[in-house]
């Protein structure tokens, strides 16, 4: 596999992705919505962060921000010190559903963001190849997302995102419309592919167990307009595996997000 899979995280550059000051107010038939207050972040280059809060706090909206497929109304996000206020390869975004073309097949799905980036065929061809690999889907590449399982889409959709080799992967809800045995199948998937790329992770999850199982910080947030109101660090080890999930000191890390979220109130 190329060694572009797999760079190797620094964790030195503590400002390696920073969201400072970020606020973002909607207008519409209804009137003003605020949707995010002065929310701020630093996160580590291969750092695995979940974002959690309740529903309609801003966390889609921080993460499209972040993107740039919306522009704050006040703040700044900055991509190793340089600001980023548009969309580019240098971060992958996947939504809670799939997106994926139905005419095109997997490996076709997976290849279009090299094909509209104009990577040469056999390039592309390797680079799929890797990715098919990567999330388990070597032996469907020629099938169509119509005959694929909701968790085998999602890992074609990572696939497509990690397509690029994104500096930043942006997950929202990515597996929140999937039942809850595939669910925690996918999680384990999830730290599979992250243990082989590190890739800096910003991930959304109304699931506190998912959260305490993938991240290295939790970042909770306030009901709307959505402010940051805890940063709990995880400290268990790693590589970990969803054998965690029943364990007392996941459990316990699961409990600290249950009582900030309970409290909703400053950091």
């Amino acid at each position: 596999m190329p060694s572009d899979l797999a760079p190797v995280p620094t964790h030195t550059e503590a400002r390696f992705l920073e969201i400072h000051s970020l606020s973002a107010r909607f207008v519409s038939h209804l009137g003003e919505l605020d949707a995010l207050d002065n929310v701020s972040l630093s996160v580590q280059q291969g750092e695995f962060i979940c974002l959690v809060g309740p529903s309609g706090c801003g966390k889609s909206t921080l993460l499209r921000i972040v993107a740039g497929l919306i522009p704050p109304t006040v703040g700044t996000v900055a991509l190793r010190g340089s600001a980023h206020h548009a969309p580019g390869r240098e971060l992958g975004l996947v939504f809670q559903q799939p997106t994926l073309l139905p005419w095109r097949s997997v490996e076709r799905n997976v290849a279009l963001p090299l094909e509209l980036a104009g990577v040469a065929p056999d390039v592309r061809g390797r680079r799929v190849a890797d990715l098919l690999a990567l999330v388990g889907l070597t032996d469907f590449a020629h099938e169509y997302p119509a005959n694929l399982s909701g968790g085998m889409a999602q890992r074609a959709a990572i696939a497509r995102a990690l397509a690029q080799n994104p500096e930043v992967l942006l997950l929202d809800e990515p597996f929140g419309a999937l039942d809850a045995l595939t669910r925690e199948h996918m999680a384990g998937e999830l730290l599979r592919i992250w243990e082989q790329t590190r890739k800096t992770v910003l991930m959304v999850t109304h699931n506190v167990e998912e959260a305490a199982l993938l991240a290295d910080r939790v970042i909770v947030m306030s009901p709307r307009p959505g402010r940051v109101i805890a940063r709990i660090t995880v400290p268990l080890p790693r590589p970990r595996s969803v054998a965690l999930l029943g364990t007392q000191p996941l459990q316990q890390i699961a409990q600290q997000l249950r009582a900030a979220l309970s409290r909703g109130g400053s950091e």
